[in-house]
């Protein structure tokens, strides 16, 4: 019996292919096939650390402060949605709050809150409560978007 090469291989794998032997047993065969999906599936995700947009839209919310108890104190974080963007608020004083997109500037995973910061699921980036990446998986800041509050009527209003 003559043998016969098949080749195994995905567009994200830079050209590598993985070879396997038509005379190999099917659980060598299983395994190099499902090795090629796990690496075809990491490069995917991974994507080579270009950065992903942002925000794809215009972003306008109104919101009434004391309707989220995290932002009572200064340091306090929220986390709100408008028109399906995430977005993370915080008190930073009295008078004044920053507002930021969570998702990630990596790769567009929705970031997290940790304590009094920000870290993403998908990649592990980190990121402080002024939306400055300090660790993790290398990648630029939370986009950082307007703030204006009212303390006469307790609105804070968002755009970007």
């Amino acid at each position: 019996m003559t043998d016969h090469l098949v080749e195994v291989g995905c567009a994200h794998c830079s050209g590598e292919q993985i070879q396997a032997e038509r005379g190999s047993s099917r659980r060598e065969f299983l395994t190099t096939a499902a090795a090629s999906t796990v690496v075809a599936m990491l490069v995917s995700a991974c994507g080579g650390g270009t950065d992903a947009t942002t925000i794809t839209g215009p972003v306008s919310l109104d919101i009434q402060v004391s309707n989220y108890p995290a932002l009572t104190n200064v340091g306090g974080i929220a986390a709100v949605s408008a028109g399906g963007t995430p977005i993370a608020i915080v008190r930073t004083g009295a008078e004044t709050f920053s507002a930021f997109s969570l998702i990630c500037p990596h790769r567009g995973c929705t970031v997290g809150i940790s304590g009094s910061s920000f870290r993403c699921p998908c990649h592990g980036a980190q990121f402080a409560s002024n939306g400055t990446w300090t660790g993790g998986q290398r990648t630029s800041n939370l986009t950082a978007l307007t703030t204006s509050y009212d303390s006469g009527t307790g609105m804070l209003s968002i755009s970007y």
